[in-house]
C-alpha cells in the first residue's frame, strides 16, 4: 500500500487563516503580529493583560529512541486535536526545529502522517528566523569577546580560557574544533576555536528560560565568556554586549503562533535538543499556550531519562510549572530493537524481541510514577507495519504489569486515532492527582545532583568523575554555582553513557568527563560519554533528496 508522504499530506491541507487560529485561543488581534497568512508571532503583553487562568499541562515524552523512530511529536499533536474532537479546548506547545536534523538523519520536527503542524516547510525551514536571531547574538558576542582581547585586553581574558564558542545551526563536523585569529596582527590573536549548533548555544537555553525581556537580560549579562588569567569569570555583562544582544533577540522572543491539520492552536517556539542542552519549547510559549486553553500539551525531546527528567528537574523548578499528566510514547519498533531484533527486520513480526523491549518501556514508566510522582500514561504509536498480534502482545503485557496504556492511531487518522489518548488524559487530570517531586533538591552538592540523576533515573549504580570534572565542579562550587540544577549531555539511545546498551541495563556506572556552567540558563552542565555539541552529516545525508520546483513547491522534505 502507498503512503503519501508527511510534505504532500501538509501541502494538501487547506490551512486556516491565522486570525482565525488566534481567535480559536482567545488571542485578540491587537497582540498578533502577522508572517504571511498562517503564522504569526504572539505579543508579549498578553501575558500581563490576560485574565484567563492557566489550563491543565500535559507532557508527552517517549521511551528511549532508536533509528526506527516513536513519534512523540506526533503523538503530542494528534494529542492535542483528540482533545479539541472530544470538546476540550486545547493548544499545543512544541520546539522549533533545527536545521541540523532537517539536513542530516532525524528530519524535522513538525509531526508527521496526520498529524502535523503547518505550514511544515516553513516551520522546519527558517520559520521566523528565531535561530537566526539566536545564532547572531551568540556569534556577536563571540566576536564582542575578540575583539576587547585585540584592542587591549582590559580585563586580562586568558586566551587559553575561553570557554564561549561560536555557533551555526548547521550539522558541520569540520566546525568542532578550528584555529582562528591567522594572518598577523591586524587580524586578531590566534586561538584555538570552534562550533557549536545553534540548538546547543547557551543563548538557546537563555532565550528558552527567560520569562520577560527584563529577565532575559538579566540572564544573558550572567553569561561566562571566559576567565581570566587569575581564574575569575568574564561574563557578557562586562564586555558591554548584552543591550546589543537582546535587540537582536526582541522579536525572536515573541512565541510564534500555527496551527495542526485540524487548526488546533499551536506555539511553536525554541528548540533545544535534550542530549545536548534542556529539550524544551520556551517558557513564554508554555506560560502563554496555559492561558489560552483549558489543556496545553507539550513536549520534551529525546526519552525521558532525557528530556521529561530536563523538563521536570529544570524547566518546572525555574518555571514554577506543574503537569498534570505525563504521555509516554513507545512503538513496537523500537522495543523490538531494544529487545534485540535486527534493524533491518522491524518490519517482521517478532514478538520475542517485543517481550524482551518492554523493559526499557518499565523503566520510564516506574521514573515518572515513583520518581516524580506523577500520573502517566502509555501511548502505544502504531505503525503501518505492526502486525495485530504485536500489538495485543504489548497491550496485552503492559496491562499484566499494571502499566496504564493506550492505543494511539494519530499517524493515520490524525484527531480522530488520538480521542482514546485524550479521554485518558481527560481522566488522569480530572481524577488522579499527582504529588509532583523532583529527582534532587537544591542544597545537595553537585555531585550528588548527578549521582541522584543517574541512580534514580537511569537506573545505574554509579557515577564515575575524571580528575577534570572533580576539579571543575570544586571551582563551580566556589564560585558560588552550586545551588544550581544540572544538565546531564548524554547519548539519547540508551539509559546509560553507552549508545549500545540498549533495553533496560543495569550496574552500569556514568562517566562524567568536564563540567561546564551555563549561567545564564541558570544550571551545570555535566558532559558525559562521547556527547558532541556540533553533530555531523551522515553518509547520506537528508538534503541529498530536498528540491524546489519552478513554482516554488518543495520536494523531499520528509
Amino acid at each position: 500500500m502507498a503512503y503519501l508522504s508527511d510534505i504532500e499530506i501538509a501541502q494538501a491541507c487547506e490551512m486556516k487563516p491565522i486570525f482565525e487560529i488566534a481567535k480559536k485561543a482567545h488571542l485578540d488581534e491587537k497582540y498578533i503580529e502577522q508572517y504571511g497568512k498562517y503564522k504569526a508571532k504572539v505579543d508579549l503583553s498578553l501575558l500581563k493583560e490576560t485574565d484567563r487562568k492557566d489550563g491543565k499541562l500535559i507532557l508527552v515524552t517517549a521511551i528511549t529512541p532508536t533509528p526506527a523512530g516513536e513519534g512523540k511529536t506526533t503523538t503530542t499533536i494528534g494529542l492535542a486535536d483528540g482533545l479539541s474532537r472530544i470538546g476540550k479546548d486545547v493548544t499545543v506547545a512544541l520546539r522549533e526545529p533545527s536545521l541540523g536534523p532537517v539536513f542530516g538523519v532525524k528530519g524535522g520536527a513538525a509531526g508527521g502522517g496526520y498529524a502535523q503542524v503547518v505550514p511544515m516547510e516553513d516551520i522546519n525551514l527558517h520559520f521566523t528566523g528565531d535561530f537566526h536571531a539566536i545564532g547572531a547574538a551568540n556569534n556577536l558576542l563571540a566576536a564582542m569577546l575578540d575583539n576587547h582581547i585585540q584592542q587591549g585586553n582590559e580585563l586580562g581574558i586568558d586566551v587559553r580560557k575561553i570557554t564561549w564558542r561560536r555557533c551555526v545551526d548547521m550539522n558541520d563536523r569540520q566546525l568542532r574544533f578550528i584555529i582562528d585569529g591567522m594572518g598577523g596582527k591586524t587580524n586578531g590573536v590566534p586561538r584555538e576555536d570552534g562550533y557549536d549548533i545553534t540548538v546547543a548555544s547557551e543563548i538557546m537555553a537563555v532565550f528558552c528560560l527567560a520569562n520577560s525581556i527584563t529577565d532575559l537580560k538579566e540572564r544573558l549579562s550572567r553569561i561566562i565568556v571566559g576567565y581570566t588569567y587569575d581564574d575569575k569569570p568574564v561574563t557578557a555583562g562586562d564586555l558591554k554586549a548584552v543591550g546589543a544582544m537582546t535587540a537582536l533577540l526582541k522579536d525572536a522572543l515573541k512565541p510564534n503562533l500555527v496551527q495542526t491539520l485540524e487548526g488546533t492552536p499551536a506555539f511553536v517556539h525554541g528548540g533545544p535538543f535534550a542530549n545536548i542542552a534542556h529539550g524544551c519549547n520556551s517558557v513564554i510559549a508554555t506560560k502563554m499556550a496555559l492561558k489560552m486553553g483549558d489543556y496545553t500539551v507539550t513536549e520534551a525531546g529525546f526519552g525521558a531519562d532525557l528530556g521529561a527528567e530536563k523538563f521536570l528537574d529544570i524547566k518546572c523548578r525555574m518555571a514554577g510549572l506543574t503537569p498534570d499528566a505525563v504521555v509516554i510514547v513507545a512503538t513496537v519498533r523500537a522495543l523490538k530493537l531494544h529487545g534485540g531484533a535486527n534493524k533491518k527486520n522491524l518490519g517482521t513480526e517478532d514478538l520475542e524481541a517485543l517481550t524482551k523491549g518492554v523493559p526499557n518501556l518499565l523503566r520510564h514508566v516506574s521514573n515518572i510514577k515513583n520518581v516524580y510522582k506523577l500520573p502517566c500514561v502509555v501511548a502505544v504509536n502504531r505503525f503501518p507495519t505492526d502486525t495485530d498480534a504485536e500489538i495485543s502482545c504489548i497491550m496485552d503485557k503492559c496491562k499484566e504489569l499494571g502499566v496504564n496504556t493506550v492505543l494511539s492511531t494519530v499517524w493515520a487518522e490524525g484527531g480522530k486515532g488520538g480521542e482514546d489518548l485524550a479521554r485518558e488524559v481527560v481522566r488522569l487530570c480530572e481524577e488522579e492527582k499527582g504529588e509532583f517531586t523532583f529527582s534532587y533538591t537544591d542544597e545537595m552538592s553537585l555531585k550528588d545532583k548527578i549521582k541522584a540523576v543517574a541512580t534514580k533515573v537511569y537506573g545505574g549504580k554509579g557515577v564515575a568523575f575524571l580528575p577534570a570534572a572533580s576539579k571543575q565542579l570544586k571551582q563551580l562550587e566556589a564560585l558560588g554555582f552550586g545551588k544550581m540544577p544540572v544538565c546531564i549531555a548524554k547519548t539519547q539511545y540508551s539509559f546509560s553513557d553507552d549508545p549500545t546498551k540498549l533495553g533496560a541495563p543495569e550496574d552500569f556506572t556514568v562517566t562524567v568527563r568536564s563540567v561546564k556552567v551555563s549561567a545564564g540558563a541558570g544550571f551545570v552542565v555535566a558532559l558525559t560519554g562521547d556527547i558532541l555539541t556540533m553533530p555531523g552529516l551522515p553518509k547520506v545525508p537528508a538534503a541529498e533528496n530536498i528540491d524546489v520546483d519552478e513554482n516554488g513547491k518543495i520536494s523531499g522534505l520528509f
